[in-house]
This record gives C-alpha cells, sequence and structure tokens, in this order.
C-alpha cells in the first residue's frame, strides 16, 4: 500500500501522544477518529483535533487500517485487552500499550492470527531515539566485545519497558533468570529511618550478569508521577562501559583505564593508552517537555512502523510475538519478586534545574522541550507572550513571522477599556505588534481615534496590512514606527495601552514615559498594562509554550530565561521557533534573544502613583499579568 494508513487512537491520557505522533507523519498515517468511553473530555479532544468521537469498538468503520489502543489492559485494571481483541476480530491491525500479562497476550496474538490482521503490544520506550541511540551502540559494541556485567536501575513505573530494552541491547535474553530481592538490613533501616527506596536484585539476562535496583514505590492516586530515576544501564565490556544515563539520553561511552608499565614497573603517565577522552556523549539529553512534546511521538511513529511493515508482509503475529511474550514472562516474574510496590503519598517534589546543582546560570545553546499542555487538544500556556519590541532590544525580525501562531490576543482589553470616552482623545497603543490588540481595542472602542507604534519591520508590516484591510480600522487607526522612548505623544489620550512592553525598558526609560503619558493622559484614563508571568530575575528552563500546525508542517515555539550578570540586570530572554516537516523532521529554526526587566504590576502602580485593579495574574494564574491603572480621584 502506498496511501497512508487510517488510524484511530483509543483513549484520551496517553493517547494524546499517540495522536501527535500519528499527525506528525502524514505521508504515513492519517488519524481518522478517537475511541472513548464518551467522556466529554475524550469528545473535546476529537473536537480540537477535528476526527469523529467514536465511543465502541462497533463504532470503528471498515476502513481503518489499525488502532492504537492506549488503553490499560486487565493487569493494570483496564479494558484494553477485550477494545483490542473486539477490534483485531473485526480484521483491523492493533498497536497496544504495556504491560500486558503474558495470558492477555497469548489471547490478542492468537485472535490476531485467527483472523489474519497485525498485533503488536509496544513497551514504548525501546523506540524512544536516544534509546535506539543506545541499542545502535550497544549493537556494534556486541560485535566487538561480548557483555561482562550489566549495572542497571528502573522505577517499577516502567519496568516492563526496561526489560525490553535490556534484551534489545543485549542481543536477546535467554537465558534468563532472577533472584530474589536482597532483605533490607535491620540496623541501616533504623539508622535512616525507613526502608531503602531502592531494592537490589541479582539476576542473569542473556547469560550476562546484572546487578538492577529498582524502586518498588507507587503512590496509589498519582501511579504516573513520583518515579526517582528512570531507565539507566550500563553495559561493561572488556574495553570500556557504554551507558544509557537516561531513557531521555545523554548515551555515554566511558573507555577502560588502562596504562603500560615501564621498565621500573611504574605506571606510564603518557601515551596513546590515554589519548581516548575519559568520557563521550552522543544522542543530547533535552528537556523533559520534549521528552513528552517531540520524542514520545515519534516513538509512536517508529512503533506504528514496525506494525503496518509485518502487516504489509503477511507475518504471522503469533510467531513474531515470543519474543514479546518472553519479556511478559520475565516481567511477571520479577514483579512477583519484588512484591506490591510500597504506597507513598509525598507532596510534589522540589524539582532542581541544572543551574542549581552544577552552578552558573542556565544558558540554552538549542531550544528543547513539551510540555504536556502542548500536546493537542489539550489548552496551551500564554504567557509568556511574544512582546513587541523596543528600541535598543531587539527588533523580533527572525521570529516575527511566526507572531500570530502563538499571539493570543488580549480578551480583557473590552473590559479595561470600560468607561473611556471614545471621541475624548487618541487610544495610544505602544507595541502593537501585528495588530490583534489594536483590533480589539477598535472594537471595545467604536469611533475612537488609535495611534498605533510598532518599531519591528516585519510586525509593523502585518499591522500596516491588517489597518489597510479593514475599512473601519484604516479610516482610524495611525501607524507609527516609533519605540517607547521616541514616540510623540498627543496632547489628549484617553487611554494608553502596553501588552508586553515596559519589561523592555528599564527604570529610567519606564519614569520618563510615565511622566510623558501622565501629563496627556485626560482625568479618569486608564493606563493598560500586560506584563510576563516572569516578576523576579529567575532562570526558566527550556519549556514549549505553543505548537501549531499549518499545511504540513508543525510549529513549535520554545522559550527560556537565565538572569543577567548582575543582580540588577535584566533578564535574558531566548525565543526559539522550530519547524518541523514529515515525521518531525528539522525544516529550520530561527532563534532571537531580548533583555526583560522582570517585575509585577505592584512595582507599575509604584512607579505611577496610580490605582491598580488587576485583570488578571493573580495568585494561582500562570497568565501574563494584565493591570489597569487610574490616578487616585
Amino acid at each position: 500500500m502506498n496511501r497512508p494508513w487510517r488510524v484511530v487512537v483509543a483513549g484520551t491520557n496517553f493517547g494524546r501522544v499517540h495522536a501527535r505522533g500519528v499527525r506528525s507523519a502524514p505521508a504515513e498515517f492519517t488519524l481518522t477518529g478517537i475511541l472513548s468511553r464518551g467522556s466529554d473530555r475524550s469528545a473535546g479532544e476529537a473536537a480540537a483535533l477535528r476526527v469523529p468521537h467514536h465511543t465502541c469498538a462497533d463504532d470503528v468503520p471498515d476502513d481503518v487500517d489499525a488502532v492504537c489502543v492506549a488503553v490499560g489492559s486487565a493487569v493494570s485494571g483496564g479494558r484494553g485487552t477485550e477494545l483490542a481483541c473486539a477490534l483485531l476480530e473485526r480484521g483491523i491491525a492493533v498497536l497496544a500499550e504495556h504491560p500486558m500479562h503474558p495470558d492477555e497476550l497469548t489471547r490478542c496474538l492468537r485472535t490476531a492470527r485467527r483472523h489474519r490482521t497485525g498485533f503488536r503490544i509496544t513497551t514504548h520506550y525501546p523506540h524512544v531515539r536516544p534509546v535506539r541511540a543506545f541499542l545502535d551502540a550497544a549493537a556494534r559494541l556486541r560485535a566487538r566485545q561480548a557483555p561482562l556485567f550489566v549495572d542497571a536501575a528502573t522505577p517499577v513505573h516502567v519496568l516492563h519497558p526496561f526489560l525490553d530494552i535490556l534484551g534489545r541491547a543485549l542481543g536477546g535474553v535467554r537465558p534468563w533468570a532472577f533472584g530474589d530481592p536482597a532483605p533490607q538490613d535491620p540496623e541501616l533501616t533504623a539508622l535512616t529511618g525507613r526502608d531503602a527506596p531502592l531494592q537490589t536484585v541479582a539476576a542473569v539476562v542473556a547469560g550476562v550478569p546484572v546487578t538492577l535496583r529498582v524502586h518498588n514505590e507507587l503512590h496509589p492516586g498519582d501511579r504516573d508521577n513520583h518515579a526517582l530515576l528512570w531507565h539507566r544501564i550500563a553495559i561493561g565490556t572488556e574495553g570500556g562501559v557504554l551507558t544509557l544515563a537516561d531513557t531521555h539520553g545523554p548515551v555515554l561511552w566511558s573507555p577502560r583505564f588502562h596504562s603500560t608499565r615501564d621498565a621500573d614497573h611504574r605506571l606510564v603517565l603518557d601515551g596513546p593508552g590515554l589519548a581516548h577522552p575519559s568520557t563521550s556523549a552522543a544522542a543530547p539529553a533535552g528537556t523533559l517537555a520534549e521528552a513528552v512534546g517531540t520524542l514520545w511521538p515519534d516513538a509512536v511513529v517508529h512503533a506504528l512502523r514496525g506494525l503496518r511493515a509485518a502487516v504489509e508482509r503477511g507475518a504471522d503475529p503469533l510467531r513474531d510475538g515470543q519474543r514479546d511474550l518472553t519479556v511478559a514472562r520475565m516481567w511477571t516474574d520479577l514483579v512477583t519478586r519484588l512484591g506490591p510496590p510500597r504506597s507513598i503519598r509525598p507532596a510534589p517534589p522540589e524539582v532542581l534545574g541544572a543551574s542549581e546543582v552544577l552552578g552558573g546560570p542556565e544558558v540554552p545553546d538549542a531550544p528543547e522541550a513539551p510540555d504536556a499542555a502542548a500536546v493537542p487538544g489539550t489548552s496551551e500556556p500564554r504567557s509568556p507572550s511574544p512582546a513587541p519590541a523596543t528600541g535598543g532590544h531587539g527588533a523580533y525580525g527572525a521570529t516575527a513571522e511566526f507572531y500570530e501562531l502563538a499571539a493570543a490576543g488580549s480578551p480583557e482589553i473590552a473590559e479595561a477599556l470600560t468607561g473611556v470616552d471614545p471621541h475624548a482623545g487618541t487610544v495610544v497603543e505602544i507595541g502593537a505588534g501585528s495588530g490583534l490588540v489594536t483590533a480589539a481595542i477598535a472594537a471595545a472602542l467604536p469611533g475612537a481615534r488609535i495611534l498605533a507604534a510598532e518599531p519591528s519591520t516585519v510586525l509593523r508590516s502585518v499591522l500596516t496590512s491588517r489597518v489597510v484591510r479593514d475599512p473601519d480600522l484604516r479610516e482610524r487607526v495611525t501607524v507609527r514606527p516609533d519605540t517607547a522612548q521616541e514616540l510623540a505623544l498627543p496632547d489628549r489620550i484617553s487611554a494608553a495601552v502596553l501588552c508586553g512592553v515596559a519589561g523592555h525598558l528599564d527604570q529610567a526609560e519606564r519614569a520618563d514615559l510615565w511622566r510623558r503619558l501622565t501629563e496627556r493622559m485626560l482625568p479618569g484614563a486608564p493606563l493598560v498594562v500586560e506584563l510576563m508571568a516572569v516578576d523576579r530575575p529567575v532562570a526558566v528552563p527550556r519549556t514549549r509554550l505553543a505548537a501549531r500546525r499549518v499545511g504540513t508542517q508543525d510549529y513549535e515555539w520554545w522559550f527560556a530565561a537565565r538572569p543577567g550578570a548582575a543582580e540588577n540586570d535584566p533578564l535574558v530572554l531566548h525565543s526559539t521557533w522550530r519547524v518541523l516537516g514529515a515525521a518531525g523532521s528539522a525544516v529550520r529554526e530561527e532563534t532571537e534573544t531580548h533583555r526583560w526587566h522582570a517585575f509585577g504590576l505592584e512595582r507599575v502602580a509604584a512607579e505611577t502613583g496610580w490605582e491598580l485593579r488587576a485583570l488578571r495574574g493573580g495568585p494561582g494564574d500562570n497568565s501574563a499579568p494584565l493591570g489597569v491603572f487610574t490616578r487616585a480621584s
């Protein structure tokens, strides 16, 4: 088949990752529906993705090629196995999520064979790009030297995938055996006041001795969180140690230290034997947001390709699934030996960034990652919003073309301008950007004259085009190329609006602007100010704030910040847009750096001496703060 496979995704928890993966490879796969029990949330996901919402297996159309069953199996307390079998009986191929009991897996494989279709269980993480790089390196290492030992750690949350990764890294799983976990030493437990969080198990996999530590604790109400670590695997050989430092990278190679001796039997401390780097890294780690938003969907595509290839070559699913059955049996044996995970109910952890541990500012050299909110069908954060430029702080030239992919406008503008007399004076908008807020001002104040200033040539081009296309705006809006410092203000100002601008000005520049506005603003005229959701100079790790699809390309906006060198220096902001093509391949990337003085609305109130009415950005609100300031009566 040369046409894309038609794919339905069952489940809208991890299923959101499957949906994003399917949509990232339009030449190979087409998302044609969401299958769920019928909740409003799932219906909303389907609506956001513009695909039909099915509520039972019988509703799935006959022309669907495959269903991603991202629903827990019976061993996890879910109905994934029943759903998979119902689809397989209709001749629809299924890619099912882990974990799965061997009996359930056997049932699915036999059903797929009987109905001449495809079935595969995916443990997901072996398909993640850094793990694939580790497996490729392990294959090259095994071709040169036999593994001598494995030292590994994993949380119980992803124990089934761990065994799959380990078996692939060692080139097989047989012979395999697990010992019972080492007992806790009562004297050591008494010293710490609690059992150790990791249980140690001695094992053999593919004939290689394995020392395994398992974090066997779960929060019963939050089973996806609170793992102390992810997959870590070190394979030792005569020549060195190959390490997967984390599921999401990096992959490390540490050659063995071995030096020759001279005639007096002293170590030779130079020479070619010591020329190798002590450790070399590949598959560098990104942020956890990148893992969720990019690496995980890409892994779904990789797994789907394997299922499709098996179906198209007419493979026997039961024969193909024997290795998966063995891994499932290993998993059930190991979890039986470990016993039920210890229940824990910890508070949310204090997650530390690299700068807080390694020292120095956390400066991103390249964008990295999802957060989960950027997965299609979920809400995306509005802030920090892309800020219009002012003099001396960059003109938003490189990234201006992407402005409207993330800018959400300001729906509170109408409320902020309530009571303004549209004919009493001019509304001044400083940093008008592409004109989204300009249009909102015009709609809120019919007949008002608007002075819209935007120094960025690219953004101003969009602003002018927006004004010219609308006969009403064309009559009322005057566009100027000036910065906040340069703009000549009209004598009578009925309102002033600064969205994402004030932090680009230092304290002296702001004081001058507030003075000039105060001299010209009419009694009761509001000053509307929007800031970024960063009110103090702290590091902001690389985070994906927005993702949009346009045509066949995906656009991702990444943001990071670090404090300046001195205490009162502005934040250094890094804004990067990535354009991705088929299967998540990078098409291009644009980055700009700006400066932003971090403060809150209360600082503006103190600097102006005006009364503040906050419309957005209060306690618990992560949106960009928006406030209305008026002179005290």
